[in-house]
């Protein structure tokens, strides 16, 4: 059975890192961070999905000045969705998945003919990179924040022009290697209903649907 905290906590702290942004704080049911980002300035992170927990959230992310995001991992997205709904916060995004992989069995691939692979660390965060050899323009790039003996993969990106051509296959296999290298053994990510079907063939597996919530008006970002 799958410890939703844990991985939803860890999730947190990989992207984070990812980021670099600051050190979430623990409010319990949750996690707060100002983070800046697209859509919104600050995010709360639910690590509990009791009704309780989740309206006292709410009431917070409803006192906020900024721009505020409640992110809320489930296995049951209806019931968590009416509780949501009830203490006043509108659901702008519940097709996201948390998914998971075990990173020492995770394929790797070698670039496409004509491009080169980059792949660098800091303390918090990998990165991995694929250049087209003739141009020296970026094909596809991806960063994998570092928590311990997870990692979170993050902005997978490949670039128009570049596409259809196993680029974010290879950059996934890069820094799942890379992650393996620093000790980590589990890879944890958000992903997109466009990114599924790709970590799917990579052997990621959903474990829980990602609602995104906000109080009435706030716009998800296109």
């Amino acid at each position: 059975m799958t410890d939703l905290r844990d991985l939803s906590t860890c999730w947190h702290r990989g992207w984070s890192a990812s980021r670099a942004l600051p050190a979430a704080l623990d409010l319990g049911p949750g996690l707060r961070v100002r983070c800046l980002q697209l859509g919104r300035a600050v995010e709360y992170l639910a690590v509990d999905t009791d009704p309780s927990s989740l309206r006292l959230l709410a009431d917070r992310v409803a006192a906020e000045d900024e721009v505020t995001w409640l992110t809320v991992p489930t296995t049951d997205p209806s019931a968590t969705t009416a509780v949501l709904e009830s203490a006043g916060l509108v659901v702008l995004r519940g097709s996201e998945l948390l998914m998971t992989v075990d990173l020492r069995s995770h394929p790797r691939f070698p670039p496409a003919a004509g491009y080169r692979l980059s792949t660098e660390q800091d303390t918090a965060a990998l990165t991995a990179t694929l250049f087209e050899d003739a141009s020296g323009d970026v094909g596809a790039r991806g960063w994998m924040g570092l928590a311990g003996s997870s990692a979170v993969a993050d902005r997978i990106s490949t670039f128009p022009g570049h596409r259809r051509r196993g680029l974010a296959s290879t950059v996934m296999g890069a820094l799942a290697a890379a992650a393996v290298d620093t000790g980590a053994e589990r890879g944890i990510l958000i992903a997109s209903e466009e990114g599924q079907q790709l970590y799917a063939k990579l052997g990621w597996r959903g474990v829980a649907t990602v609602l995104v919530a906000a109080v009435p008006g706030t716009v998800y970002p296109s």
